[in-house]
This record gives structure tokens, C-alpha cells and sequence, in this order.
């Protein structure tokens, strides 16, 4: 949960994203990750579990990390309207492991690639875009690349957000034919 607005609260709940008025409890609006999330991956019934939300109050911007794609989906608040309006994807080569605004407006991405594992987004008319050039960017960096070996064991792991779900089945065949077998042996005592 997250109070974005004086009066709208963020949740995360189910692959979606959902405003709340929180003094009434009312959900003002839904949006389902598979609609923004989904043309990249295929897969019609894919989770999308959230592993990251960071706020840039100037703007009222919202990027979301979810942990099954190598995708950043960054949100404006329309608070006006009461509802989040999407305005960017930033697709990445490597697994993301977390995301961070700035003061500034500028995104922090670190994912998993050995040699650029952190990268950064700076706002430039309403988009980020990539910077390479900063100074404090290289500093991290060289950091970054020098300890490697404290990040290595986590590289390539599984989700650890799979479990956050239920399993779904279908067990009605199974109870269908055993309703039958108990129909059949009653009627059997019957004769």
C-alpha cells in the first residue's frame, strides 16, 4: 500500500494495480497488469506479481517492477480523474532486481547483468531516457562490478513471489465419478 494523493491510496493486489478514496474504502479504479504486461509475454493466464513500486512525488509518477518480466512500467496519477495513466515501458535485456526514484525525477534500475548492473533513467519531456554519462552512475558502477562476487548467488534464481498464489484445479471429473460410484453402490443395496 501506498498513499500517492492526499486522498488515494495504491494497492497491489492480484496482477493488478488499484486506487482506493481511502476515507470511504472505494475502489475508484483498476488497472490489470496483463493489459500493459502481456503483449511481451504470450502467455494469456501470466501472473503478474509485483516485487517493486517506486513514487516521484513532483509529477506524481509511479514505476512498478514486476517479477516475472524484465520490464519497468512507469504510471502518471491523475488525480483529477482518479486513475493511474500509463506512460512508459522501459524493457531491459536482464532480470531486475530493484528500482529506486531519485529526488530528482532519475531512476535507479539494478538488475542482474555483471557488467552494467546498474543503470540509470533521467526525465526528458514527459520519458526516460538512458544516461550513461553521469558521474555518480560510473562511481556505482566500478563499486558495483568490484564486489560482484557478494551478488553472484542471486543471479538466474526463480521467482519468489510463485507461492504468493493459489493453485488452481479442476476437481469436478474426479467428484462427478465418485458421486456415480456411490449412486451405483446405493442402488445396489437397494436390490
Amino acid at each position: 500500500l501506498l498513499v500517492i494523493d492526499l486522498c488515494l491510496l495504491l494497492s497491489v493486489q492480484d496482477s493488478t494495480l488499484r486506487l482506493w478514496e481511502y476515507k470511504s474504502g472505494e475502489e475508484v479504479y483498476c488497472c490489470h497488469l496483463s493489459s500493459i504486461c502481456g503483449p511481451e509475454t504470450n502467455k494469456s493466464d501470466q501472473k503478474y506479481p509485483v516485487s517493486r513500486i517506486t513514487y516521484y512525488s513532483q509529477g506524481s509518477y509511479v514505476a512498478i517492477l514486476c517479477d516475472c518480466i524484465s520490464t519497468v512500467c512507469i504510471f502518471q496519477l491523475d488525480a483529477i480523474a482518479q486513475q493511474l495513466v500509463y506512460r512508459q515501458q522501459i524493457s531491459l535485456k536482464h532480470k531486475v532486481w530493484d528500482i529506486a526514484f531519485e529526488e530528482t525525477g532519475d531512476l535507479w534500475i539494478l538488475d542482474e547483468d555483471s557488467e552494467a548492473p546498474l543503470q540509470l533513467y533521467r526525465p526528458c519531456d514527459g520519458q526516460w531516457k538512458p544516461v550513461t554519462d553521469d558521474k555518480g552512475l560510473q562511481k556505482m558502477l566500478k563499486y558495483l562490478q568490484d564486489n560482484w562476487t557478494v551478488f553472484e548467488g542471486f543471479v538466474g534464481k526463480e521467482s519468489h513471489y510463485g507461492s504468493l498464489y493459489k493453485v488452481s484445479f479442476d476437481n469436478m471429473a474426479a467428484y462427478l465419478q465418485k458421486k456415480e460410484e456411490r449412486l451405483q453402490q446405493q442402488k445396489k443395496k437397494r436390490q
